[in-house]
């Protein structure tokens, strides 16, 4: 009889693990979103730009949340192969098309602020950037108009 209550706890144990995801996505929130776009090779007053923006994203929104992955020179290209890790995600930055152009983004959760950077090295160039996405909680999403 006691192996058999064994059996079962160790059942559910298993089954119980298989169903609860610690790392699932998170609903979403409203935050202050400032985005900066690094050019290490140009001039000093032109190798920064900075958007300021506020909307509501969850941890779903990470992988598409940098605006110049919309540029043309990135049309071909997506952030995939995510990776979570304790406070981390990460995802590569793969490319079809044979461009050769090449990078990762990493995020930093917490409960307040979402820290993010994608780095890219575009192929066949000798120029790199970066975005970098700081997003600080100011409060819930807005219901949603609903239908009558």
């Amino acid at each position: 009889m006691l192996q058999s209550n064994w059996c079962r706890l160790y059942l559910l144990i298993v089954l119980s693990a298989q169903c609860v995801d610690a790392s699932g996505p998170t609903p979403p929130r409203l935050y202050d979103i400032v985005i900066a776009t690094g050019l290490p090779h140009l001039e000093e007053n032109l190798r920064y730009t900075v958007i300021r923006e506020t909307r509501c994203l969850s941890d779903r929104d990470l992988s598409s949340i940098f605006p110049i992955l919309a540029h043309a020179s990135l049309a071909n290209c997506a952030l995939l192969h995510e990776r979570r890790e304790d406070e981390t995600i990460s995802y590569r930055l793969v490319c079809s098309g044979g461009s050769g152009t090449t990078g990762s983004a990493t995020w930093q959760v917490s409960e307040h602020v979402l820290r993010g950077t994608l780095n890219v090295k575009l192929g066949g160039k000798n120029m790199t950037f970066f975005q970098r996405v700081t997003a600080a909680a100011v409060g819930e999403c807005p219901a949603s108009n609903a239908l009558p």
